[in-house]
């Protein structure tokens, strides 16, 4: 996404380190995000690539009205935030396409959404916290349940209904515990 520099003031002069911004992705519904700074540049990128497949994690992907064909949008509603930005995507009817900004857009690309609204508010020029707000979003499309992910109910009857014959008849015969002494060596 971005290589930047970035700057520590010390007492003789500035240090410059490099920061990068990767996102990895199948577009079938997993996306890495990889956030890492070095001295050099291809330390960084190759660091970046590493940290950003190592945090690969999976998009749930949903319908916007019938359930036909593949699903194509978030299955609802969901927020990221990130420093001062919050991010908001909203289901879009199939063919609306991914109605976004520049980085959020190659995010979702990445992650297999084909159509989506999406709204941010705060300082989305930091495009470090804009991604990691849209990275949140995505994160948080497996956080709720819903039906479909339901397991079967198997209703067992408990000890009273299971043994109510027993428990309602009598006694056949009275059961006489008596003590045993014993003598000790």
């Amino acid at each position: 996404m971005k290589i930047m520099p970035v700057q520590k003031q010390t007492r003789a002069d500035q240090r410059t380190r490099f920061k990068a911004f990767v996102v990895v992705g199948d577009t079938d519904g997993h996306v890495g995000l990889g956030v890492k700074c070095s001295k050099e540049v291809a330390t960084v990128i190759r660091g970046v690539i590493i940290l950003a497949k190592l945090s690969v994690i999976p998009v749930r992907r949903g319908y916007w009205g019938n359930k036909i064909g593949r699903p194509h949008t978030v299955p609802c509603k969901v927020t990221g935030k990130c420093g001062s930005v919050t991010a908001r995507m909203v289901p879009a009817p199939r063919g609306a396409g991914i109605v976004a900004a520049r980085v959020p857009k190659k995010v979702l690309q990445f992650a297999g959404i084909d159509d989506v609204f999406k709204s941010s508010r705060g300082s989305t020029k930091t495009l470090g916290n804009f991604v990691k707000a849209t990275f949140e979003c995505l994160l948080k499309t497996y956080g709720f349940l819903t039906p479909d992910f339901w397991r079967e109910t198997r209703f067992v009857k408990s000890p009273y209904q299971e043994y109510t014959d027993l428990l309602t008849a009598k006694p056949i015969s009275k059961a006489v515990i008596t003590e045993v002494d014993q003598d000790e060596p």
